[in-house]
């Protein structure tokens, strides 16, 4: 709630920035202007499956939500970034909230509360840890068109274990002091790098090539694999 803050209601956007991160990369524009020019609603850094455990009815609840309420899914939706089914079931991806740009109107729209107020009154927040990260990455797959999310891949972070490294040659060198090997598990450094053709951001945990995929309409299988390799 805290988009309905007195203090915040003058702004639009928001930068969600946690304790202890890291930065590797310089920043050659701005990220609010980039995203008010693109007509874009929520941007990440890092796509990564979450912890089956703490979700285990939330789909039950989002099915019954979309059966309810059909006028507030968006055409053209995401929805093929979150379930490989077609909807039958939620394959954990998410967007790694702890990095998100995003327009609060999105979070203050009819769609999103009462999306929210539904959740809250199955009791899932309290009873199984729904977190807000599931939450806002179904909300904008399911309300938003997909050419509304954007992928910051030019900004290297790193929170905890976990870190997006730019791949691209352009936003490396000079302008990035990270490695676009060390990206998404903690334990990179374990693997054979020579037989990885396209290292950063496709590791088991990484939701990534299912979100590409989503892009071109196609949809790949998700492996619930949390082991680091």
């Amino acid at each position: 709630y805290f988009f309905h803050h007195p203090l915040l209601q003058q702004f639009k956007f928001y930068r969600r920035v946690e304790p202890d991160v890291k930065y590797f990369c310089d920043m050659s524009y701005d990220p609010f202007q980039y995203m008010i020019q693109n007509n874009q609603t929520y941007g990440f850094t890092i796509t990564l499956l979450e912890t089956p455990e703490t979700v285990t009815t939330l789909w039950d609840s989002v099915k019954e939500f979309m059966t309810k309420y059909p006028q507030y899914i968006a055409n053209d939706n995401a929805l093929e970034f979150i379930s490989s089914d077609g909807g039958k079931t939620y394959n954990m991806c998410h967007f790694w909230s702890n990095f998100e740009i995003a327009d609060m109107d999105f979070w203050r729209s009819d769609a999103y509360q009462t999306f929210f107020e539904f959740l809250d009154a199955k009791g899932g927040f309290y009873y199984e840890r729904w977190g807000d990260a599931p939450v806002h990455s179904i909300a904008a797959a399911l309300f938003l068109p997909k050419h509304r999310l954007h992928f910051f891949q030019d900004i290297g972070y790193q929170h905890a274990s976990y870190q997006h490294c730019p791949s691209s040659d352009e936003s490396l060198g000079n302008s990035c002091s990270c490695h676009r090997w060390n990206t998404i598990g903690k334990f990179l450094y374990l693997c054979n790098r020579s037989n990885i053709q396209n290292p950063s951001d496709y590791r088991k945990q990484s939701c990534l090539p299912q979100y590409n995929a989503m892009l071109l309409n196609k949809a790949t299988p998700i492996v619930n694999d949390l082991s680091p390799w």
